[in-house]
């Protein structure tokens, strides 16, 4: 196993240095031909158009932004850390809150035939809606760009828990209860101390699940409602036509779901070593 992680790491920076080793190549300016004028030159060459930077020059502004990322010179001007702790804030702040209706309510469908049907109709109307199609009715309605924005999250969150977490709680081995029933265990004994451990593991996969589409969802949110965060720092640097800075906040987008998706895979992998 050890063999074979060490060979994936390696095949995988073969990959990276190819990848951008291509990237280079390609976006590299054109050198300038003899016969310019003196004004073709001042203009940036005749034939010059926008061009992808390549990645030593990204490398040089994420090294710039990195030493410094928290500074603030005001509302427009803030660094990388800044932007990613609000739209951190915001996901989390949602996440929670879904979390927090979801998993008792998913207790409750998946213990309960007669809510599983009751409600089963509002979920599947409810649950292909885009999230950012509740925008502009949660602006109408909370009146705060940052309150629109976590509603949002909290929508787009609360579904892949919801059905998980009840899917987990239906399927718990049914001698398991029995046994409970028999030692003559409460409803709320039974809950946390059989159903709670045997779906904990389908549980955390909707947790998972719920907040890679969260941090997806923050930077278009955050690009509707402007102001601070990952999704307006793009859009913003777009606005000012610096892609390096455009593809470096891409990059940090990335780094940063991988992150929360890591955290959350080694819980889920924590839990299923104990079950």
């Amino acid at each position: 196993m050890a063999s074979l992680n060490v060979r994936a790491v390696i095949v995988s920076l073969l990959m990276l240095i190819v990848l951008l080793g291509l990237w280079e190549a390609l976006n590299q300016p054109p050198e300038a031909s003899e016969a310019m004028t003196e004004f073709e030159l001042l203009m940036g060459g005749a034939d010059d158009e926008a061009r992808v930077p390549p990645p030593s020059q990204v490398a040089v502004h994420a090294w710039d932004e990195l030493s410094n990322p928290f500074y603030d010179a005001g509302p427009n001007d803030k660094g990388i850390g800044i932007q990613l702790a609000y739209s951190l804030m915001r996901v989390l702040t949602g996440y929670f809150a879904a979390a927090l209706i979801a998993i008792p309510l998913g207790f409750v469908i998946g213990m309960s035939p007669l809510m599983h049907k009751a409600l089963n109709p509002f979920i599947q109307v409810l649950r292909p809606i885009s999230p950012l199609a509740w925008m502009p009715l949660a602006l109408f309605i909370i009146k705060d760009s940052e309150q629109s924005a976590i509603f949002v999250i909290f929508i787009c969150s609360i579904w892949p828990m919801l059905i998980n977490t009840a899917f987990g709680v239906a399927n718990v081995r049914s001698d398991w209860i029995s046994v409970a029933r028999t030692h003559e265990l409460g409803a709320l004994k039974t809950a946390f101390q059989v159903i709670l451990p045997a779906a904990a593991p389908t549980i955390l996969t909707g947790m998972r699940i719920s907040i890679g589409i969260a941090w997806l969802v923050i930077v278009a949110a955050e690009m509707l409602v402007g102001g601070t965060g990952i999704g307006y720092y793009v859009w913003n640097e777009w606005n000012n036509l610096d892609l390096n800075s455009v593809i470096f906040s891409i990059l940090m987008i990335g780094v940063v779901g991988m992150l929360l998706d890591m955290a959350l895979g080694s819980v889920e992998q924590l839990v299923q070593y104990k079950e």
